[in-house]
Parts: C-alpha cells; sequence; structure tokens
C-alpha cells in the first residue's frame, strides 16, 4: 500500500515539474516606431503551455505587452514590450518576461541599434 502511494507522488510530482513556465528567447528587435518597441522571437520550450502577462526593461515594468503573449509547448512567436521610457541607441537593455503565476520565464539582453 505505502509502495502505491509513493508512486503516485512520484508520478504526480514528474507531471508538475514536466509542465515548467518557460520560454526562449531567440533574438531582440528595436522597433523605431511612436512609441518605440521592441520585439522579442519567442518559443515555448517543454510541455504545457504559458501565459505572459508582464515584463521588466531594465527593472523596471513595461507600459505594455502585446502579440503572441499564451504559447503553448513547441509554438514560436512575437511578443511586443513597449518599455516605460523610450530605448536608446547603443546602450544595453535587458528585457525579462513575467508569466501569469508571476514567475520570471524568459530574459534576453542585447544593444539597441
Amino acid at each position: 500500500a505505502v509502495s502505491i502511494a509513493v508512486a503516485a507522488w512520484m508520478g504526480a510530482l514528474t507531471f508538475t515539474f514536466m509542465k515548467t513556465e518557460e520560454l526562449k528567447i531567440t533574438s531582440m528587435t528595436f522597433d523605431d516606431v511612436t512609441p518605440k518597441t521592441i520585439t522579442l522571437k519567442v518559443h515555448k520550450t517543454g510541455t504545457g503551455s504559458v501565459t505572459v502577462a508582464n515584463a521588466k526593461v531594465n527593472g523596471v515594468v513595461a507600459t505594455s505587452i502585446s502579440g503572441a503573449t499564451t504559447l503553448s509547448a513547441g509554438v514560436t512567436g512575437d511578443i511586443v514590450v513597449t518599455p516605460a521610457t523610450d530605448w536608446q541607441t547603443g546602450k544595453k537593455y535587458r528585457v525579462e518576461l513575467i508569466s501569469s503565476t508571476g514567475t520570471p520565464v524568459a530574459a534576453y539582453e542585447d544593444i539597441a541599434s
């Protein structure tokens, strides 16, 4: 009976850990529009899906995010981030994506060009 209970518990843990909220940012493009935005090419790794609810640019919460904010496993899409202040050419920017559960799911750094 104990071994059955342990097996069930371990099985539940395996499924919980496999559904990680994780994205991979493969590129970052600085868009010179009004207002200036940053486009992130993202790929959902692992299993399950993730919803990006927020973003931070250099530690400051972004004004808005749009695009592919909910991604299923294996899906690639673009997320457009509007920073709280316009980006400037030649400066380094770190964008961090935050899931709807409050978990940081991806980060990427690049220099605005």
